[in-house]
């Protein structure tokens, strides 16, 4: 939720690019569908603006820089046998990150609870989800959030005009760019299924790095619930069936995925890196990204044809305030991670009406409120 808020700031309070309407809609998805729920949202909205072309723009812009950082720290980690110390820095960026989704989670309350009944589901949204960190509850706080939207709201007659997207058109492709991308594809399928065509020394490579996308990709798209609920499931997996990393390199792991932007899920890089070098690390990383962003693309689809009807707008008159609720939640999750102390306080305080009174771009706050953690932490 604090990767979706500050995109949310950026596309549509500052560049004004797309509604609120549309980054609830890519929670809805998002939530009810395997993998890293910020990456699939960006995906989705990617896929609106642009088609195919943006979403897998979107993909890139939002893992490539988490990618880079865990790759640089996995060498830094295995070379010298410690993780670089963020900790200052980092605790003065959980109170601003916090301000963000607290802003963004007004600005959306403005816009998309216009009545009561949506202002007790936000509450009641925002409690279950302080109180209670089962996964679970996500799924039930949307399945009766949509039943109850449906039944307060749902008017045959609704005009759905509004709700209406003009996707982008389809463009006309010169097959001829794609005959050496294709070709390169069918020449690295073919090696991925039959290694024994390559020469000798790089055969053992390719079978490790095809075990790798195959373990990845398979947890990727098993596995709802977002980053929390992949890492025990990869613990038992990396660590104790399949012996690659001890249990505190896999803590290790986990931490430094916790203190670098973008998804938790990005803690595949390293795993990778430790197991088969650098090709190790970028296709433990495609594979346990790609599916469920090539799933989010697809459904993405589907979903466009159906938000149009009355019953799916009623449902999600009940779905924004519950998500709204989770987005400030979020918050509270984030500072209860952090050193609950005065000065964070404080610190929280500052970020928040820099956000909400001054609209202060996340792009100078985050980096500016981690300067400010290592000088008073």
């Amino acid at each position: 939720m604090a990767l979706i808020s500050i995109v949310q700031k950026r596309v549509v309070e500052k560049d004004k690019k797309i509604e609120n309407e549309l980054i609830l809609e890519g929670i809805s998805l998002a939530s009810v569908l395997p993998g890293p729920m910020a990456f699939n949202v960006v995906t989705f909205i990617g896929y609106r603006l642009k088609g195919m072309k943006g979403a897998f723009v979107s993909m890139a812009g939002i893992l490539l820089p988490s990618f880079l950082l865990m790759l640089l720290l996995s060498f830094l980690y295995l070379r010298y046998g410690n993780v670089p110390a963020f900790n200052h820095f980092f605790a003065g960026i959980l109170p601003a990150v916090a301000a963000i989704i607290i802003s963004v989670a007004f600005a959306m309350v403005k816009k998309n609870i216009s009545g009561v009944p949506q202002g007790i589901i936000a509450v009641i949204s925002l409690l279950i989800m302080i109180f209670s960190k089962a996964y679970l509850s996500t799924i039930t706080i949307m399945l009766v959030s949509g039943i109850a939207g449906y039944f307060l709201y749902y008017k045959p007659t609704d005009s759905k005009e509004k709700y209406q997207k003009k996707m982008p058109s389809t463009l006309k492709m010169n097959y001829s760019r794609f005959v050496i991308p294709f070709m390169l594809f069918f020449f690295l399928l073919l090696t991925f299924f039959y290694p024994s065509i390559l020469p000798e020394k790089f055969t053992d490579i390719v079978l490790l790095n095809r075990k790798i996308i195959l373990i990845f990709s398979g947890m990727s798209l098993s596995l709802f619930g977002g980053g929390y609920v992949v890492i025990p499931a990869m613990q038992q997996v990396i660590v104790n069936s399949m012996g690659w990393l001890t249990n505190k390199e896999f803590s290790d792991a986990v931490a430094m995925g916790q203190v670098t932007p973008g998804p938790i899920f990005i803690t595949a890089t390293f795993i990778g890196y430790k197991v088969a070098g650098f090709w190790g690390a970028v296709n433990a990383t495609l594979a346990i990204f790609l599916p469920p962003g090539l799933l989010m693309i697809a459904c993405s689809r589907f979903f466009d044809s159906i938000r149009k009807s009355a019953v799916i707008a009623a449902v999600f008159k009940g779905l924004r305030p519950a998500i709204i609720g989770m987005i400030a939640a979020a918050s509270f999750t984030i500072l209860a991670h952090g050193d609950l102390s005065l000065k964070t306080g404080l610190l929280f305080l500052a970020f928040l009406i820099l956000a909400i009174r001054y609209k202060a771009d996340p792009v100078y706050l985050i980096p500016g409120a981690g300067l400010i953690g290592l000088l008073i932490f």
